[in-house]
């Protein structure tokens, strides 16, 4: 899939495992950042304020690299681990999973805790729109008019997506580019005379 391409969710979704009279209730959740996160664990918790447990497991970034398992008072490793399994099942990032359980009296035992939320985390990602996303990095060129056509060629010669294009004296556009191809897109932006690099909104207010 590439270094910059990856799997995610499109949208909220839900699901559902009962055993032994608990009710084991998932979400999923498409997130890119850790107040995301603590933004719908909060919702989660205020939501099933009854529950005995909130549960979940997530995982950040393209490289798959930034995740975390929460067990919230379940026996360890019983809880967070299998629902952060069933993110690396479907090979998805930029993804929240909580498998909310109420307690139905009758004691699960470890092995039956674990495919409890292994389950209900399967329901809730298998009943979202999995999607492939690709990520890029941005950044602002600034250069002279009479530069344009080197710009322009560039431009369509790499199939670079852009926009916010402003062509008078002083040209300007936003850059988006995939991380693996940047510094070599940069490079041939760097030689086109008068042109400079910005980061992304450092152009002209």
């Amino acid at each position: 899939m590439g270094t910059d391409a990856y799997l995610t969710i499109k949208s909220s979704s839900e699901g559902l495992y009962k055993e032994k009279g608990s009710r084991f209730v998932s979400y999923a959740f498409p997130v890119t950042t850790q107040e995301d996160i603590k933004t719908h664990l909060e919702t989660i918790r205020k939501q099933h304020h009854a529950a005995r447990h909130h549960c979940y497991a997530w995982m950040l970034g393209s490289t798959r690299e930034n995740f975390r398992a929460n067990d919230d008072g379940e026996p360890s490793g019983s809880a967070g681990k299998p629902i952060l399994g069933q993110i690396n099942s479907f090979n998805l990032t930029n993804v929240l999973v909580v498998v909310v359980r109420y307690f139905g009296g009758k004691l699960l035992g470890v092995p039956g805790l674990i495919n409890a939320y292994r389950t209900a985390a399967e329901s809730a990602i298998r009943n979202a729109e999995i999607i492939r996303c690709v990520e890029l990095e941005h950044f602002d060129i600034e250069f002279p008019y009479s530069s344009l056509n080197d710009v322009m060629k560039i431009i369509k010669d790499e199939d670079v997506d852009h926009e916010n294009r402003k062509f008078e004296m002083v040209c300007s556009m936003a850059v988006n580019v995939r991380p693996s191809e940047s510094e070599r897109i940069k490079s041939l932006f760097s030689r086109i005379a008068g042109l400079k690099l910005l980061r992304a909104g450092e152009g002209r207010k």
